[in-house]
């Protein structure tokens, strides 16, 4: 089922003249939930289309997307690798530990050597040392992802003038850009420090479908010092954003998001009479980590 859509009220949208909803992508799946399921979706179907037995895939300590391919594994039968950047610590954090009960094999290697993992012969190295396997990169994103993502906003029954939501490798943002076509607006908030992800995005596109858009930008202002890096008046304003709405967020992207939301609904970077869409990519498990 598509996943709802509701409103939220402010007294700071009403001052401000816009409406703003949310597409809850964290209620779409109940084990592989948010932006991972729309990630993993396509890429499953081809692993088994394909005959494939074993998924192997990368990511940190804390990654979401290590938790969604250990939860997908269990759930649809397939073994599953974990290539975990950096060394094993014990006992085993909230996410490594539930990837390690849905029956995910950790293979820790360290970081210089992670920065390699794109490599021809070091996939091929992986494959000799736990077989035959299709491979799913860092954070899910490949064309299969983000034709996944594509049906976030296919799915749909109203347009509005900007879409809002969080980014990390960029392949959410770019199916929801080709999904729009060219249509109104896109902001993404940025979680990790640097200006890279713009043209990170645009390989994207231009792999995928070969189009250009110019009706996209990223946000760069509102990473916290980045990646994982929060501060008390994040964590504050998901608090209060919490209880107001009963919605929860995580402190990795998407409570910097909708505080960069916000703070640009705050200083009028959008037009009176607007309506915008906050898409929630879930990853809500992120919040363990925090004591959240």
């Amino acid at each position: 089922m598509p996943s709802p859509v509701q409103e939220i009220k402010e007294d700071l949208f009403s001052e401000k003249g816009v409406r703003v909803f949310v597409k809850r992508e964290d209620l779409n799946h109940p084990v592989i939930s948010g932006n991972k399921w729309r990630k993993l979706k396509y890429n499953l179907e081809e692993a088994k289309r394909l005959g494939h037995k074993k998924i192997l895939t990368f990511g940190g300590a804390y990654s979401n997307h290590i938790h969604a391919v250990a939860g997908a594994g269990k759930k649809y039968n397939f073994e599953t690798i974990g290539v975990i950047r950096g060394e094993e610590t014990l006992p085993l954090n909230d996410t490594l530990a539930y990837a390690k009960s849905c029956g995910m094999t950790l293979h820790y290697i360290n970081r210089s050597d992670y920065r390699l993992k794109n490599d021809r012969a070091v996939k091929r190295g992986l494959q000799l040392a736990f077989g035959e396997s299709y491979i799913i990169p860092e954070g899910g994103t490949n064309n299969l992802a983000i034709k996944g993502c594509t049906e976030i906003i296919k799915e749909l029954t109203e347009a509005y003038d900007h879409y809002c939501l969080s980014i990390g490798t960029g392949g959410t943002i770019s199916g929801v850009i080709d999904g729009l076509d060219g249509k109104a607006s896109v902001i993404g908030v940025s979680a990790l420090k640097g200006s890279f992800l713009t043209s990170e995005i645009e390989s994207l596109l231009s792999e995928y479908s070969g189009k250009v858009y110019n009706n996209w930008q990223i946000n760069n202002d509102y990473h916290f010092g980045g990646y994982a890096k929060v501060k008390p008046e994040l964590l504050l304003f998901m608090s209060a954003f919490e209880n107001r709405h009963n919605m929860l967020l995580d402190p990795i992207y998407t409570g910097k998001a909708m505080y960069g939301l916000y703070d640009l609904i705050h200083n009028d970077h959008f037009d009176p009479g607007q309506k915008i869409l906050f898409i929630h990519t879930g990853g809500l498990q992120g919040r363990k980590g925090f004591g959240l």
